[in-house]
């Protein structure tokens, strides 16, 4: 139906106002359904660890103040504010609300404004119209102004469809951004805590350097005075020079992890550097609460369940192209030959219609399209379960190893005692003419080999924990402490001090 320039406008328009409004409450395609999930009620770990409600209204941010540590706050901070990969994905989410805004702008009517002036010549040998009035050429001027208006009816929810999928996908980049953020921090501080575990490790093996040092002395003085034999101080001399390799091989290692730390705070490898620090790291208190809670902690199964609402959405965006297209046109303006008589009376016009445009045959194009939607909801469908999947296999892994940690940094503990009492004991077999260097030489190295699994241990621990935190989906400041962890590292945190 198209209305002219009078006669059954207004009677048409309370007609179609109720239509629309009758209509306007359907919406093609299926309504969104959270997937549901099988998940255990409990994780598998012989860990003291005690459930936590993670109360999901406290602000996640800054998990990495739990561990106590002032430089890496520092080097947090700083990946915050310059990061190029964590500003990368801010500004996907910009403009991920942007066209949410632009989706929504469907909502309401286009109106424009337009101006002209034209002069043309109309051919004289063109067509006839009128057979009994001649053509002749006729040169002419032709000025317009007016406003138009275009709105298309959303009578079966095409672009309601369309505006649900654009904020699923700015709910989805939202998650990309936290899951991000969560990402680089937790690789910071893997990072700074493997950078301390090396510095930790170099100093057992700076002091281990100065106690054989003090070895070489002894066996020297021992073989100027032809107690000890030239093979004892050769092998003294080997031990020390094995060990000197060691720190440098140690401080190879260092300087990637220093760089890796340069690149993630968004400077010039060459323009930083970061101080050795040995001291000893405690992990500490992580609420684990109940493998469902991942599925409103993690950001990435969070951005998994938000995609599968946009691929939902389409599925209705898809089937709305089965159904009639009705656009209202509307206009009103000024037209006249002359233009000092633009806006005189005679010079108006107006218009005002509606149309509708009914697919009847497109050799299968839109099917093809809705087949195109439904394929892409269940291969995000099948993403998010994979994902929950993943989630609850880094939490597990987390809860293991660091369950596996707490073991073998007691061992390891033990290990250097037994290992200190060989070497006190190979000295005094050897001083006492009872055995050969090479005994005590052995017993160096093998306290030297444990004393490095010790602080490589306690190492681990903390990057154990830094990855159980992000598989956790970050921390969860203002909570009561839900597990003990003190005990995971206070064996291995002192061992640094045994030699």
């Amino acid at each position: 139906m198209t209305l002219g320039r009078g006669g059954a406008a207004p009677r048409a328009r309370p007609a179609l106002a109720l239509a629309a409004l009758l209509l306007g409450a359907c919406a093609v395609g299926p309504d969104y359904r959270a997937p549901a999930s099988t998940l255990p009620a409990a994780w598998a770990t012989e860990a003291p660890w005690r459930a936590a409600a993670p109360q999901d209204g406290i602000e996640r941010g800054s998990w990495w103040r739990r561990f106590d540590d002032a430089r890496l706050d520092a080097l947090e901070a700083s990946l915050l504010e310059h990061n190029a990969t964590l500003e990368q994905a801010g500004e996907h989410y910009t403009q991920a609300r942007a066209l949410v805004r632009a989706s929504a702008a469907a909502y309401f009517p286009t109106l424009n404004a337009g101006a002209g002036a034209l002069r043309d010549r109309i051919s004289a040998s063109r067509p006839q119209a009128n057979y009994a009035v001649p053509n002749s050429s006729t040169v002419q001027n032709d000025f317009t102004a007016g406003f138009s208006v275009h709105y298309e009816l959303d009578l079966f929810g095409g672009v309601r469809r369309q505006v649900e999928a654009a904020r699923a996908a700015s709910e989805q980049a939202a998650a990309d951004l936290a899951n991000a953020r969560l990402v680089l921090t937790a690789e910071l501080a893997a990072d700074y805590f493997t950078l301390r575990a090396l510095d930790a490790e170099i100093d057992v093996v700076r002091q281990n350097i100065d106690q054989e040092r003090r070895a070489l002395d002894f066996v020297s003085a021992r073989h100027d005075m032809g107690v000890a034999s030239g093979l004892d101080l050769a092998q003294q001399q080997s031990q020390l020079d094995t060990t000197i390799t060691q720190i440098d091989l140690l401080r190879v290692q260092r300087a990637q992890f220093e760089h890796a730390l340069a690149t993630l705070t968004a400077t010039p490898a060459p323009a930083f550097t970061l101080a050795p620090q040995a001291g000893a790291m405690r992990i500490p208190d992580i609420p684990v609460g109940v493998p469902s809670d991942l599925l409103q902690r993690r950001p990435d199964v969070a951005s998994a369940e938000r995609a599968l609402a946009v691929a939902n959405a389409q599925i209705g965006v898809a089937t709305a192209a089965y159904f009639p297209s009705v656009p209202l046109v509307a206009g009103y303006g000024r037209e006249s030959a002359v233009l000092t008589t633009l806006f005189d009376a005679p010079a108006k016009l107006w218009s005002l219609g509606v149309s509708a445009t009914q697919p009847l045959f497109d050799a299968g194009r839109i099917g093809a399209g809705v087949d195109f939607a439904r394929a892409g909801y269940q291969g995000a469908l099948a993403q998010y379960r994979q994902t929950v999947l993943t989630a609850m296999q880094e939490v597990q892994d987390g809860l293991s190893s660091l369950a596996n940690l707490q073991r073998a940094a007691g061992e390891a503990g033990s290990a250097v005692g037994s290992a200190q009492r060989v070497v006190e004991i190979a000295n005094d077999r050897y001083t006492g003419g009872l055995a050969t260097y090479l005994d005590v030489v052995t017993a160096q190295q093998a306290l030297l080999a444990n004393q490095r699994q010790q602080v490589q241990i306690a190492g681990q621990q903390m990057v154990a924990a830094v990855f159980l935190v992000k598989a956790l989906g970050g921390g969860w400041e203002g909570m009561a402490p839900s597990v003990d962890t003190a005990t995971a590292t206070g064996k291995a945190t002192a061992g640094t001090a045994m030699r």
